[in-house]
């Protein structure tokens, strides 16, 4: 799957979020927290349009997930779809994606590692590999490291470094490498920097 692979700091700063969980993000914002470019120390944070700022915060809940326009578009048309209020049912989606899993569970320490232990086949669900990160988990299934990934330095080393509480809607097993959906998400359970119906608003237009 196509993905973002710019300048991620200058991204963070723009849009004042340390949107790819990354050291070297957090580092800059608190080094340099304003925007990048010739004017950005004098450019005011939350200057601009209403379009702006809800440009803004669909570009942080796209790179944050790590989604490109179409697929993102086709989620939240989706989302528009099913019941209830969309902004919520769209960040549900978007936390019911496979990588997003593994990244919760604490396996991997950002959303794109976890997209790439997807890609490379070291997830089960329900006893079966799945590969495709966009993958869309439901109520009741089981996600488990394969064998190979339960070997894995990597994935052991961030078990027991990032010590990641997993969120409400997940339960943990088998020393923490197996997780099961023990219901969707609500939207006190996404703690995302995003709001959402700015994003239902942009696209509402």
């Amino acid at each position: 799957m196509a993905r973002y692979t710019g300048p991620k700091v200058r991204i963070s700063r723009r849009l004042n979020v340390n949107i790819f969980e990354n050291e070297k993000g957090s580092k800059a914002l608190e080094r340099r927290p304003f925007p990048p470019g010739q004017h950005g120390r004098t450019r005011r944070r939350g200057a601009g349009s209403e379009y702006l700022a809800q440009l803004q915060e669909k570009q942080k809940a796209k790179y944050i997930y790590g989604l490109l326009e179409r697929q993102f578009r086709k989620t939240y048309e989706e989302a528009n779809r099913l019941a209830g209020p969309t902004g919520e049912n769209l960040l549900r989606l978007l936390e019911q994606r496979l990588d997003n899993i593994v990244y919760r569970a604490g396996w991997a320490s950002t959303r794109p590692q976890a997209r790439q232990f997807v890609n490379h086949g070291l997830i089960n669900v329900n006893g079966k590999r799945v590969d495709i990160a966009s993958f869309t988990v439901k109520k009741g299934m089981v996600i488990s490291l394969s064998e190979k990934a339960r070997n894995m330095i990597v994935i052991q080393h961030n078990l027991d470094v990032l010590d990641r509480s997993v969120i409400g809607w997940l339960e943990t097993g088998d020393g923490g490498k197996q997780v099961t959906v023990r219901d969707l998400p609500q939207r006190e359970h996404i703690d995302v920097p995003v709001r959402e119906q700015l994003i239902v608003e942009l696209y509402s237009k």
